[in-house]
């Protein structure tokens, strides 16, 4: 059976329209383009020029929308081998001299991000799009992203935001991170910590 390709489009910046290439849809799930769009309308002219961390990128299209809107420096944290490989397609037809990808897990992989971001003085915007708990071997995931969320250093902390089930109640407070809002999209919600 042939193998489908599945894409989706930037939707602002100097990459507009632009397509990229997605995995599988049972690898990863693609960030919907409202939910998407609402999130840059909440960060607007501030990702100009900044870092931006993409932990569990899939094909990277919330971190190439980033990018595509001025981000300057780009981190990219995904494990799944065809996801990982996609991932790279996308950042080589784009700007990947602005993009760092780092192969295997997320949760091991941040702790060098937060390691380059300390000794370049730099502060990044988060984002972390867990795959969502009721998928096969997922059980704890929240549980290790919420830990994970906890250990960042404030200094190195613009806004961490959470893609998760709707459903899922997050606390008010996670380490040094105050939650802002969470704004819902039918089965997913958007929380923002700062």
């Amino acid at each position: 059976m042939a193998k489908h390709s599945y894409t989706t489009n930037i939707i602002g910046g100097k990459y507009r329209g632009k397509k990229i290439k997605i995995p599988a849809i049972d690898t990863t799930r693609s960030s919907k383009a409202r939910l998407k769009e609402s999130f840059f309308n909440r960060l607007q002219f501030d990702i100009m020029g900044a870092v931006f961390v993409e932990m569990f990128a899939g094909s990277g299209s919330v971190g190439l929308e980033a990018l595509s809107r001025g981000a300057e420096k780009i981190y990219f944290l995904e494990k799944n081998k065809t996801a990982f490989a996609t991932l790279r397609q996308n950042v080589d037809a784009m700007e990947p001299q602005k993009c760092e990808l780092l192969f295997g897990d997320s949760f091991e992989n941040i702790k060098q991000v937060i390691k380059t971001l300390r000794e370049n003085g730099e502060k990044a915007y988060f984002y972390l799009d867990p795959p969502f708990a009721i998928r096969e071997g997922m059980d704890d995931i929240y549980k290790q992203t919420l830990a994970a969320m906890e250990r960042l250093p404030k200094e190195i902390v613009r806004m961490v935001t959470i893609e998760h089930m709707t459903g899922l109640k997050l606390p008010r407070r996670i380490g040094a991170l105050e939650k802002e809002k969470s704004k819902k999209f039918g089965k997913t919600t958007l929380s923002y910590y700062v």
